[in-house]
């Protein structure tokens, strides 16, 4: 009868084999913990300012802490018209799907020359379920019986918007620190949650007597 041997590892390969397990898990779960949670989009009023902390009423009901950062890119949203749409305006839509294949507008948000680029392409939005964002440049703009129809064009496609008449068309401007005070409406495009549940933003947009539309 042969005799079956079992092979084993020398003492010290095994210990080094099973450490090296270990720190690996080890890195992989700190690698998972270590990742940035998702940006927060927070639509709301503020209802109370302590220095570079606020408290605001969001759209849904909750109150939120935020901290702006020291540095945040303070932006106001004005009032704008379709008069103010030009070929080539980059542009932001927020819209509805259309059975038709088109995007029917629900809002629309004009960029200033140097925030070009910003965000630019088509994704799913949170204005309302079902919505979308197509943040463009205007290729072509006609009236027909249902508003105005534009082209917009983004790098890897494009998309047709209806901009219905009504639709609230906005544009940026330069804000200031003292435009952040209780009663203002604002839309915090990427706020990120700390561990203790608080919320920092490096950036506000506030509406100058509007509520930001998108």
């Amino acid at each position: 009868m042969q005799t079956m041997t079992r092979r084993t590892l020398p003492v010290g390969l095994g210990w080094a084999m099973v450490l090296g397990a270990a720190f690996a898990l080890i890195a992989t779960t700190s690698a998972a913990w270590a990742q940035p949670s998702p940006p927060v989009r927070i639509r709301g009023q503020i209802e109370k300012v302590d220095g570079n902390n606020l408290t605001i009423k969001s759209r849904d009901g909750a109150t939120l802490n935020v901290k702006l950062a020291d540095n945040a890119r303070l932006m106001a949203f004005v009032p704008a018209s379709l008069a103010d749409i030009k070929p080539n305006s980059y542009i932001g839509v927020a819209a509805m799907p259309q059975p038709d294949g088109t995007q029917k507008a629900v809002s629309v948000h004009i960029f200033l020359e140097s925030m070009r680029g910003v965000g630019e392409g088509f994704r799913p939005w949170d204005k309302a379920p079902g919505s979308t964002m197509t943040n463009a440049a205007v290729e072509t703009t006609v009236s027909s019986v249902d508003g105005q129809v534009m082209t917009l064009k983004y790098k890897g496609g494009e998309k047709k918007v209806v901009v219905p008449p009504g639709t609230p068309i906005v544009t940026y401007a330069p804000a200031n620190k003292d435009e952040v005070k209780p009663g203002a409406q604002i839309i915090i495009m990427g706020a990120q949650k700390q561990p203790d549940g608080s919320l920092t933003a490096p950036s506000m947009n506030i509406g100058r007597g509007i509520a930001p539309p998108m």
